[in-house]
């Protein structure tokens, strides 16, 4: 069986193991054969030796989090064989924490949980994995070609779950929505907006390539200006870059009683040098709220299935700028201009 490894720690470690032993029973009771993982800044730096934890007893860690798959065998019923699934990445801790305990998993509190592809879970980037039923997603028939969204999805679908629960604080009507930075999490977090019948706005850098079209796709607008110069103040904010001048831009941007979610991650290393006092004077008193997102949760993997099966599938799969064959792995892990979702396509 083959498998894209990694050796947590060790930068370019990247290699295809041809004879990859099968996953073991207690992975879990469904056998599910992939169909493709998705690629993002996660496993570029997981492949940079920046972080990634191997599976106790292993030295090295199968990649690959963002999943599409096909159901071989589930002996315990839930599943059918031909079924798509997706994988949950992150699973509870065995403590439990709080969160934890009642299935907030991507509120974790101490941190012991595992993830599949980056912490002490295999992942996904081999021909067959196994996963117990209640980490498994099923997606339609229709979802076959771009199902592997699901999981970045995932993760903006729970930061509309939160921003939704904070809105709800008081009489809550927005009405326009920002988001900063057009890659794949920022246009997926862009259709759920559209979805939700709001007046979208993206802004990038990118002046050609897909990007513009994809959004104006969504009827929503496209921004290239600096955050300061919009001519508009948003009831909503999700910033997707992680640029420490955008994430202080958009602090001070948000409309009164205004929601900023963070989805992005800075790299760190940057020093800013901005008034924290105007900051926290404009937070007060407009009533503004900053929230850090990451991650999800089964409530949020069903949302973002829900929201994937309502969406345009042609839009969707022009999110995928490229397919790669596993057998051309080096490919797919090495960026190119242009790209938005690069997907590792194994047989079937």
């Amino acid at each position: 069986m083959r498998a894209v490894t990694v050796k947590p720690g060790v930068a370019n470690s990247l290699s295809l193991v041809e004879d990859q032993p099968e996953p073991a029973p207690e992975e879990g009771a469904v056998l599910v054969e992939a169909l493709a993982v998705g690629i993002c800044g996660t496993d570029h730096e997981i492949i940079a030796g920046e972080y990634g934890e191997a599976p106790p007893g292993e030295d090295r860690l199968i990649i690959g989090h963002e999943s599409l798959g096909r159901v071989l065998e589930d002996p315990t019923g839930t599943l059918q064989p031909g079924e798509l699934v997706a994988g949950i990445v992150r699973h509870p801790d065995p403590v439990p924490c709080p969160n934890c305990a009642v299935g907030e998993w991507d509120m974790c509190r101490n941190g012991q949980f595992t993830e599949h592809g980056i912490k002490g879970l295999p992942g996904f980037a081999r021909d067959r994995w196994r996963i117990e039923p209640r980490y498994a997603v099923r997606l339609e028939p229709a979802l076959a070609r771009v199902g592997v969204l699901l999981e970045p999805t995932s993760v903006v679908a729970k930061a509309w779950d939160h921003i939704e629960r904070i809105g709800h604080r008081a009489e809550w009507q927005p009405q326009t929505v920002l988001v900063t930075g057009a890659g794949p999490i920022g246009l997926l977090a862009a259709l759920l907006a559209t979805q939700r019948g709001l007046a979208v706005h993206v802004l990038d850098r990118a002046t050609s390539g897909p990007k513009p079209e994809l959004v104006a796709a969504l009827g929503a607008s496209y921004h290239t200006v600096p955050v300061n110069d919009l001519p508009f103040e948003p009831d909503v904010v999700l910033e997707c870059t992680g640029a420490p001048t955008v994430v202080i831009d958009v602090m001070c941007k948000a409309a009164p009683t205004g929601i900023v979610c963070l989805a992005g991650v800075s790299s760190g290393g940057r020093i800013i040098d901005f008034d924290a006092g105007a900051l926290n004077r404009a937070l007060v008193l407009e009533n503004n709220v900053v929230f850090g997102s990451v991650n999800a949760n089964e409530r949020h993997w069903s949302m973002a299935a829900q929201a994937l099966s309502r969406a345009d599938q042609s839009w969707l799969e022009s999110l995928l700028t490229r397919r790669v064959p596993v057998e051309r792995y080096a490919e797919a892990y090495t960026a190119e201009p242009g790209d938005i979702k690069v997907v590792l396509e194994f047989g079937g």
